[in-house]
């Protein structure tokens, strides 16, 4: 009678047929991927098939660490992992740890391994990197002498600014050589004192690309004190150079750009400068004048000159009023004096002498007013209006109740 399994009996059996199996646990397996999906889980499930058939493989979350690149449909890589059996469904599938490029597996390791060395040499540092001059005379180029890069860059160098000098050292960029030849041309365009260099091609593969991953090339840059934009074609991957550049630039027309500053809006701007600087000028004119007038009128109004003008009306007002006062005054004494005069003009002695009355004066010199004041023989003066008569008391006579002797 024949044995019967279940369906989980003969899996599990397999899988540790697949486990016992020491070559299915450390294999690795090249072809082209097919099928590629990135799971929302972080999970890879993808296939990897030639021209004799295919085989299904996932990478878990927990090993994508080790994959340096976005895999795609299409890629040739190497699978590194074991093969398993999904019980569950009873299918084998590479549980796959690793992946590289195939051709490119070992210069990607140098990569890697040369990228982490000179970045623990600080040669990736930001304070090494130097600032590019946003005006600049002299562009150095360090490319090939043929091809769409050089071109690219006198293209839009030129455009953007007619007068620019551009001198281009020309330089293998791939091949044998070829990173010591860029090295070289980095060298003598920053002995020439160009302003800022632009170092780098058109795109490729990672071969292609590779003399900008050497460590020749990167030093000369990283020893370089002229400002140094890496222009290496490539969008998404980055090499050596780019590193250590002072700036990255995906194309070279995307460098000639960052390099030479547009002359066309530069002009633009000085004029808009220039035109607001006029405005700003006028309106600045037109306020001093304003200030400068009413100055002019405070110092009308608070100079010496001024003042000694108001003064000396001041002080004619004064005399004109003094005057007046003055005038008012005599006018007013002279009228007091004639009213004064025609009072006391009855009381004159002159007047009572030209009505016939004499002023008697006697040798004592007091006015003799009564007979008894005088005695016979005393000498008398005698005041009249025309002059003075001498005159002797004969004898005296009292009347009207006076008594003379």
């Amino acid at each position: 009678m024949h044995n019967v399994y279940s369906v989980g009996q003969v899996n599990r059996y397999i899988k540790n047929m697949f486990t016992q199996d020491f070559f299915l646990q450390r294999i690795h397996v090249k072809g082209e991927v097919s099928n590629c999906k990135y799971h929302t889980s972080g999970h890879i499930y993808f296939s990897l098939k030639d021209e004799t058939g295919s085989i299904s493989c996932v990478m878990f979350a927990g090993a994508r660490r080790g994959l340096a690149f976005r895999m795609k449909d299409g890629d040739r890589i190497v699978a590194g992992g074991s093969v398993d059996t999904y019980e569950r469904d009873g299918k084998y599938q590479l549980y796959v740890r690793e992946i590289t490029l195939e051709g490119a597996g070992a210069l990607y390791e140098r990569y890697l391994a040369l990228k982490q060395e000179l970045e623990d040499m600080g040669m990736f540092a930001e304070e090494y990197k130097q600032p590019i001059p946003r005006y600049i005379r002299r562009l150095g180029v360090v490319t090939a002498p043929t091809g769409a890069a050089v071109q690219d860059i006198r293209t839009v160098s030129l455009r953007r600014n007619p007068y620019l000098q551009i001198i281009l050292y020309p330089a293998l960029v791939q091949g044998e050589g070829a990173a010591e030849s860029i090295a070289r041309g980095i060298r003598m365009l920053d002995a020439a004192g160009v302003d800022v260099i632009i170092a780098g091609r058109g795109g490729g593969s990672i071969e292609d690309l590779w003399a900008f991953n050497e460590e020749t090339v990167a030093r000369a840059i990283f020893e370089c004190r002229t400002p140094v934009i890496s222009a290496v074609g490539h969008e998404t991957d980055f090499t050596i150079a780019d590193f250590v550049a002072d700036l990255r630039a995906p194309t070279p027309s995307a460098a000639a750009e960052l390099a030479v500053d547009d002359f066309a809006s530069l002009l633009d701007s000085i004029e808009k400068e220039r035109r607001r600087m006029s405005l700003a000028m006028t309106e600045k004119i037109r306020r001093e004048r304003q200030n400068l007038s009413f100055l002019q009128q405070r110092l009308r109004y608070l100079s010496p000159e001024n003042r000694l003008r108001e003064d000396r009306l001041h002080l004619d007002q004064l005399d004109e009023r003094i005057r007046s006062l003055f005038d008012r005054i005599l006018q007013r004494d002279r009228q007091r004096l004639l009213l004064l005069a025609e009072r006391f003009s009855g009381l004159s002695p002159l007047e009572k002498l030209k009505s016939g009355y004499a002023y008697v004066q006697g040798q004592d010199g007091k006015a003799v007013t009564r007979a008894g004041q005088v005695r016979p023989g005393d000498e008398l003066t005698i005041f009249v209006t025309d002059g003075q008569i001498h005159a002797r008391v004969t004898d005296t006579e009292e009347k009207n109740g006076f008594t003379g002797k």
